[in-house]
């Protein structure tokens, strides 16, 4: 039996592949920041496993610290595959941006040094849409892919979140490439992901789409998002494990990219009574609102830009067949209403 150690396995993304180790069949040594988290990530997947599946046997819990040394030789014990999917991810930016930077980057050097110490051969590690999306299009090229990478001095680059995730990825393929060659590496990038919650713990993604369905803003930004559901990211994440093609290689998980207002209108076509916001706001507002709203403030480089995302990769080498961004959004709502999160 293939023995996976995951890290991040009370997030949002981690439950979804922790669930999906579990059905495949892995044996699973799931890292969270405190043991008290370890019966909230039990509950969450087991609702969509049998009555008599065997926890004792497929599943242990480790305490592991992103800064922290203590733990990592012991939980990587008899481990096949390192599963790195513990990072940060905020709505708004830091005031330092070095609380995300330096956990992201150290962390997945930690990791990646205890799991070279242990012997691991075989890493996949969760970047982000970030690592790619922070610079111009290249001479002749329309859309986003895996050969196109962040530069943190552009513009589109420079945020705090963007430059962690950049910095982290890039770290990671510099270590394989210099210190340990015999790591095969893979790296998976989504964009927004969405799509339903195990449980009510998740991440800023689902926040959102939570943001929209409660018309949290009178009008909505110029902005576009590339969107790929948390199912599929999932499935990405426990196939590269089998597929021998996908070592060495960075796959893009994104299914269709949508502004705002699309996001929005899918929305009020689907909750017809709900006072969902629709209106696109003159972008000299949202600069001028950026000036008082953090939050505002972190969409003001990608305002006015739709830039589109191929993932033609994870379709061909890992087999992914995308869910619609629709039926994804649709997804998150209905779980969002359903469990009390968007009140009218």
């Amino acid at each position: 039996m293939t023995k996976v150690l995951l890290t991040g396995a009370s997030g949002y993304i981690g439950k979804h592949i922790l669930l999906q180790l579990l059905q495949g069949g892995y044996s699973v040594v799931a890292s969270v920041r405190s043991l008290n988290r370890s019966q909230e990530v039990t509950d969450a997947v087991s609702a969509h496993l049998p009555k008599t599946f065997n926890f004792a046997k497929n599943l242990e819990f480790i305490e592991l610290d992103l800064e922290k040394d203590s733990g990592w030789g012991k939980a990587l014990e008899g481990v096949d595959v390192l599963m790195h999917t513990a990072s940060p991810f905020p709505i708004a930016q830091p005031k330092d941006e070095n609380e995300l930077i330096r956990p992201a980057v150290d962390g997945t050097l930690r990791a990646l040094k205890a799991a070279h110490k242990a012997g691991v051969k075989r890493v996949i590690l969760t970047s982000s849409v970030a690592a790619i999306d922070g610079n111009d299009f290249p001479t002749g090229k329309t859309s986003l892919d895996e050969e196109m990478w962040t530069d943190i001095n552009h513009p589109l680059g420079n945020s705090a979140y963007t430059k962690s995730k950049t910095l982290a990825e890039q770290a990671a393929w510099d270590y394989v490439t210099t210190t340990a060659p015999e790591i095969a590496l893979t790296t998976i990038n989504p964009a927004l992901v969405t799509g339903a919650p195990l449980d009510k713990n998740f991440g800023s993604s689902v926040g959102v789409m939570e943001r929209v369905l409660k018309a949290s803003d009178p009008m909505l930004p110029d902005v576009a998002f590339s969107i790929v559901d948390v199912k599929n990211v999932a499935e990405m994440h426990v196939n590269a494990i089998k597929v021998e093609a996908s070592k060495g290689k960075r796959f893009l998980a994104a299914s269709e990219t949508l502004s705002f207002v699309e996001i929005a209108k899918i929305i009020k076509a689907a909750y017809p009574n709900r006072k969902v916001t629709t209106t696109q706001a003159p972008n000299f507002v949202i600069r001028l609102l950026a000036l008082f709203d953090k939050e505002i403030k972190s969409v003001l480089p990608i305002l006015g830009k739709k830039r589109l995302a191929n993932s033609d990769r994870a379709k061909s080498v890992l087999g992914i067949k995308f869910i619609t961004a629709k039926d994804s959004i649709l997804d998150t709502c209905d779980y969002l209403i359903e469990n009390g999160f968007a009140t009218k």
